[in-house]
C-alpha cells in the first residue's frame, strides 16, 4: 500500500509537506503542490481519511436529514448539497427522518455518532427535541426549506438557516387567479407546524385581501404536504356546495393527488377549475393542461445550506443567519391563460389588478436577502 511517504519521496518533499497540501493547512507553492498531486496521481495514493481524522478531529463529512428524498424537491437539494460538499473536499452522511419528530431526533443522534463535522437538516413540524439535542451538543447545524424559532440566549449555539421565499410568492399566485376573475380560489396547504405551511397560508390570505376577496376557512384545507393528502384535501373542496373555481395547492405532491382527485369527479383543469400550484418539477411542463407554478430554486438552497455550515465550522462564534432565495413564476396553461411565448423566468411576485404579473420592484426582488442575529 503507497504511504505518505512514498508521495513524500516521489514529489521531492518532506511528509509535512505532503500533509500540508491534501489538507488545505498551510499555503505550499504551486509548483510544489503540483509535484505532490502528480505523485499523488502517478502512485494511486488514497489518504487515510480515519487517520487524518484522529489528528485534525474533523471527518470532513457532512450529516444530511431530509424527509420525502424521493420527492423532486428534495432531491434537487440533495443534488445542490452533494455538488457544494464534494466541491470543498466533504463527503455525505443521508438520512431519512420521514418527518416524524421522534425519529427525526434517533437519526440526527446517529449522524452525530458518526463524527460528522456538521449537520444540515430539514426539521420536522415539531423539532423541539431535535433542537435540544443540538444545542446540548453544540452540533454546528445549518436549517434548511423549514425555518425554526431558535431562542436567541447568549450561550445558545447559533443555528444558520436557509429556505426559498414562501408567503409573497403564493400572494401572487392568488392575486394572478383574482385577475383572472375568479372570486372562490381555494388553497390545498402542507403539514399543520412546517413554516412552509404557514408562509403560504399567510402569502394565500394576502392575495385575497389584496385583491378585496374575504377569507373563507372552508376554502382552505390541509393536505399534508403529501399527495394522498393533497387528493383527500382537493376531494373536499370539490365537495363543497360552492366549490372554488381556483385552486392553489401549496406543494408538488399535493398537486399529484388535487389532479387525482379533479379526475376523479369528471372534471377538466382549466375548464372547470383553474389551477396553480408552488413548485415546479421536471415534468409540470408535460401535463395537459401545462402547469403553471411557482419554482423554488432548490439547487442553490442546498448548495448555500453547505456554505453556511462551512462559513460556521470556519467561524462559530459568528453571528447566526437567515438566508432567503428568491423564487420564479412560471406562466403556463393550468390557469386558464393562453399558451405563453418562451420567456425567461422571473422572480414571481404580486401581480397587478389585470391579472399580469408586474415588474420587479423593492427589495423583495434582489437575489437573495439574508437577516443577521446578534
Amino acid at each position: 500500500m503507497t504511504t505518505m511517504a512514498d508521495v513524500a519521496r516521489s514529489a521531492g518533499v518532506s511528509v509535512a509537506t505532503v500533509s500540508h497540501v491534501l489538507n488545505d493547512t498551510r499555503p505550499v507553492l504551486p509548483h510544489t503542490r503540483r509535484a505532490v498531486l502528480d505523485a499523488v496521481e502517478e502512485l494511486g495514493y488514497t489518504p487515510n481519511t480515519l487517520a487524518r481524522s484522529l489528528v485534525t478531529s474533523r471527518t470532513r463529512s457532512i450529516g444530511l436529514a431530509v424527509s420525502a428524498i424521493s420527492n423532486p424537491y428534495f432531491t434537487e437539494i440533495l443534488q445542490g448539497v452533494e455538488a457544494s460538499a464534494l466541491e470543498h473536499g466533504y463527503g455525505l452522511l443521508i438520512a431519512d427522518p420521514h418527518d416524524d419528530p421522534g425519529h427525526e431526533r434517533k437519526v440526527v443522534q446517529l449522524l452525530h455518532e458518526r463524527r460528522v463535522d456538521g449537520m444540515i437538516v430539514a426539521p420536522s413540524a415539531d423539532p423541539r427535541d431535535l433542537v435540544a439535542y443540538l444545542a446540548r451538543h453544540r452540533v454546528p447545524t445549518v436549517f434548511l426549506d423549514r425555518m425554526v424559532d431558535v431562542p436567541e440566549a447568549e450561550d445558545t449555539p447559533r443555528f444558520d438557516q436557509v429556505c426559498a421565499e414562501g408567503a409573497e410568492p403564493t400572494t401572487g399566485l392568488v392575486g394572478h387567479l383574482a385577475g383572472l376573475g375568479h372570486r372562490r380560489i381555494g388553497l390545498v396547504a402542507g403539514r399543520p407546524g412546517l413554516s412552509t405551511t404557514r408562509e403560504r397560508i399567510t402569502g394565500y390570505r394576502h392575495g385575497l385581501a389584496a385583491a378585496g376577496l374575504p377569507f373563507d376557512e372552508r376554502l382552505l384545507v390541509h393536505g399534508d404536504s403529501e399527495a394522498a393528502g393533497g387528493e383527500r384535501a382537493a376531494a373536499r373542496l370539490l365537495s363543497l356546495a360552492v366549490p372554488p373555481t381556483a385552486l392553489v395547492t401549496a406543494n408538488n405532491a399535493m398537486t399529484i393527488g388535487a389532479l387525482r382527485a379533479v379526475r376523479e369527479r369528471g372534471l377538466s383543469v382549466p375548464r372547470d377549475l383553474a389551477l396553480c400550484c408552488f413548485d415546479d418539477f421536471a415534468w409540470a411542463d408535460l401535463f395537459s393542461p401545462r402547469l403553471t407554478a411557482v419554482a423554488q430554486p432548490s439547487r442553490d438552497i442546498g448548495a448555500r445550506a453547505v456554505r453556511l455550515l462551512l462559513e460556521r465550522l470556519a467561524e462559530p462564534d459568528r453571528p447566526a443567519r437567515t438566508v432567503r432565495l428568491p423564487c420564479s413564476f412560471v406562466h403556463r396553461t393550468s390557469c386558464g391563460c393562453p399558451e405563453q411565448p418562451e420567456k425567461p423566468e422571473r422572480p414571481a411576485q404580486l401581480p397587478e389588478r389585470s391579472g399580469r404579473f408586474s415588474g420587479p420592484s423593492g427589495p423583495a426582488h434582489a437575489k437573495a436577502h439574508e437577516r443577521t442575529l446578534p
